[in-house]
């Protein structure tokens, strides 16, 4: 089954490959969910990430520029001691615009958006999926204040840019990690697996200027998904660097009050559709409604 997407000129376009029987194998099969549980433990993510670090996976990170067809004349560097060294690859000052309007709400990262409204309940639904916003953050009462907001979704795909930024000015506190396995965060297996509560992930409350309280979570994916946040408690700025994941497939989710953000037109109305939008790190998405 092909993933549909769309670009901001309202583009289609349709990504299917080999990856995806992959995981249909994996997960929709009695036999590939027994090797599934193989692949999600800890020990096999360490011994990857192992490998993925080591100069012995510096080939691959050419092999994956030419297949992946990666622009390389943005980046900082061009040669890798590692595969993660590639995959963590940091951009040459203005490789991405950062709009620094105040009242622009940006995304934080290269990835394909999805938004969805929280309920009375504390929950949203995903591919047909319910998930509660207490769950997300593991039964912090903070997720009260988020009835009635929306949740931003920016899944980062493996070709993916996987550093990330902050989205406005502010204040956060300490990053809180919840232990979990590695799924991945595709969409073929969004829908047979509670992805959100199960991976390992971790989240931070951001005091910002123009946007109130917002929860941010990083959830890691497949084989490594490693979360790499800068910062502790911290006073950060619009665009400034926050993070970066590690090798595999990853999301970050933010949590909105309700009434506190208008996204733009082509978002709402593509997420209506089930239909994810391509956006880069530091495009407007939205504005400010406080």
């Amino acid at each position: 089954m092909a993933l549909l997407l769309k670009d901001r000129n309202g583009n289609y376009i349709i990504v299917g490959n080999k990856q995806d029987r992959t995981l249909r194998f994996l997960y929709k099969t009695f036999s590939g969910r027994v090797v599934l549980k193989m692949l999600t433990r800890p020990v096999v993510s360490k011994v990857t990430g192992s490998v993925l670090n080591s100069r012995l996976s510096a080939f691959a990170a050419k092999s994956a520029i030419k297949k992946r067809k990666i622009e390389t004349s943005m980046l900082e560097k061009t040669k890798f001691r590692s595969y993660n060294d590639f995959f963590t690859r940091k951009l040459k000052e203005g490789g991405r615009v950062v709009d620094m309007t105040p009242s622009s709400l940006i995304s934080p990262c290269d990835s394909k958006l999805s938004a969805y409204d929280i309920g009375e309940d504390n929950s949203f639904v995903i591919k047909g999926t319910p998930y509660t916003v207490k769950d997300l953050i593991n039964g912090d009462e903070r997720y009260k204040e988020y009835v009635g907001g929306k949740c931003l979704v920016f899944r980062l795909a493996v070709d993916d840019y996987h550093r990330y930024c902050y989205f406005d000015n502010g204040t956060k506190g300490e990053n809180v990690f919840i232990k979990g396995v590695l799924h991945t965060v595709h969409p073929i297996v969004v829908g047979e697996y509670d992805i959100y509560k199960r991976n390992c992930r971790e989240y931070t409350v951001m005091e910002t200027e123009n946007f109130g309280r917002v929860i941010q979570v990083e959830v890691g994916a497949m084989m490594v998904g490693r979360i790499k946040n800068l910062h502790g408690t911290h006073s950060f700025s619009r665009g400034e660097e926050k993070g970066m994941f590690e090798f595999g497939g990853s999301t970050i989710v933010m949590l909105f009050k309700k009434d506190t953000i208008a996204l733009d037109d082509d978002i709402i109305r593509n997420s209506a559709n089930n239909v994810e939008t391509i956006v880069k790190y530091g495009e407007k998405i939205g504005i400010s409604a406080l």
